[in-house]
């Protein structure tokens, strides 16, 4: 199969929408990664995405939708939902609702529920207003790899595997959405994203946040959110972050460096720009500021497809506080290096 990849002019987009309404894949910009995306009503169609991606087929898929009221047609549309929508959507924030008898469970992993959104990129919901579908769309990559952040990314991973992809430029948040589960008692947020525990709790009065989000799932656990799975969004080569004082970061990273060099072994940091000037000798790679997290959220991913690209073995990176955008941050590096840390402060103490 030969894979176009488009500008977003009208015609693309009506080309999109003719495919999507014909059962065909497409891979498509959102403000946070590129999504291949497929009539959520069509069970054939979905299952062409876990084929396309190599995606287990117990990891659910989000719906996107270009209109609050296309989700009264798939799931139970809550007023807490309601409420979110009506302050954060368009925009990076999934919503796991009941779902109705429309959607097929090969959607949802076989859960009750279904995780909805609206998505803000304009060539998003330009598309999206075009096929007249909910669209259901996991990130536009082989399965366990990091997530696309630009067309071309996603044309290295599917080429050949759908028929368009458009593009529409680099994507600003960089992270996949946050995602809520509003079927529990409270609130509570499975994946985070964009839209952080902080401001959420400026309109509702409670918000969990699963423990699960920086831990690995338990044998048998079941997941309730896509980006879940014990080593999602991982490069091919070995990451491992290094957590305590700047410092203490920077020696244990360069002592390892020195041991891989000696075996012949390329190394990369990825360190945030305050502490460069730690790194002299190693080769290192700006992933963004402490001061501004979400230049590094928005980073990360195209980070680790190029020491990919770049075939480097060995990664090492600096660590975020858990808070604000850098819960997201840390949820995806703890995913990509496989739960892998080391404490460099422990390490300067022996």
């Amino acid at each position: 199969m030969e894979t176009k990849l488009l500008m977003p002019t009208e015609a693309a987009i009506q080309e999109a929408a003719r495919l999507l309404q014909a059962g065909q894949l497409v891979g498509f910009p959102t403000e946070t990664v590129y999504g291949l995306g497929a009539n959520a009503l069509n069970e054939d169609a979905v299952r062409s995405i876990f084929a396309a991606k190599g995606r287990p087929a117990d990891n659910p898929l989000i719906v996107h939708v270009a209109d609050p009221a296309q989700l009264d047609h798939i799931c139970e549309v809550t007023d807490t939902a309601r409420l979110l929508i009506s302050t954060f959507c368009p925009g990076p924030l999934t919503m796991l609702l009941m779902k109705k008898g429309t959607v097929p469970s090969v959607v949802t992993a076989g859960l009750p529920s279904v995780a909805v959104r609206i998505p803000s990129h304009p060539v998003a919901r330009d598309m999206l207003a075009a096929c007249q579908l909910p669209i259901a769309a996991p990130s536009a990559n082989t399965s366990g790899k990091p997530s696309p952040t630009t067309a071309q990314h996603v044309l290295d991973d599917l080429r050949g595997r759908l028929p368009l992809i458009l593009d529409g430029g680099e994507c600003q948040v960089g992270l996949e959405s946050t995602v809520l589960d509003l079927t529990s008692p409270i609130p509570t947020i499975l994946r985070p994203g964009g839209i952080t525990p902080e401001m959420l709790l400026t309109v509702l009065p409670e918000v969990k946040v699963a423990d699960s989000i920086l831990r690995p799932l338990m044998d048998g656990e079941k997941a309730l959110s896509p980006g879940m799975r014990y080593k999602h969004y991982a490069p091919s080569g070995t990451l491992s972050m290094v957590k305590g004082k700047p410092e203490n970061v920077a020696n244990l990273i360069l002592a390892r460096a020195r041991e891989a060099a000696a075996k012949g072994q390329a190394v990369r940091v990825l360190a945030f720009e305050e502490h460069l000037p730690l790194y002299e000798g190693v080769e290192t790679v700006c992933i963004g500021s402490v001061e501004n997290p979400a230049s590094a959220a928005q980073r990360l991913f195209a980070t680790l497809r190029q020491a990919d690209d770049d075939h480097i073995p060995l990664l090492f990176s600096e660590v975020l506080p858990a808070s604000g955008i850098g819960l997201a941050f840390m949820n995806r590096l703890c995913r990509a290096a496989g739960f892998t840390e080391l404490d460099a402060d422990a390490e300067a103490a022996k």
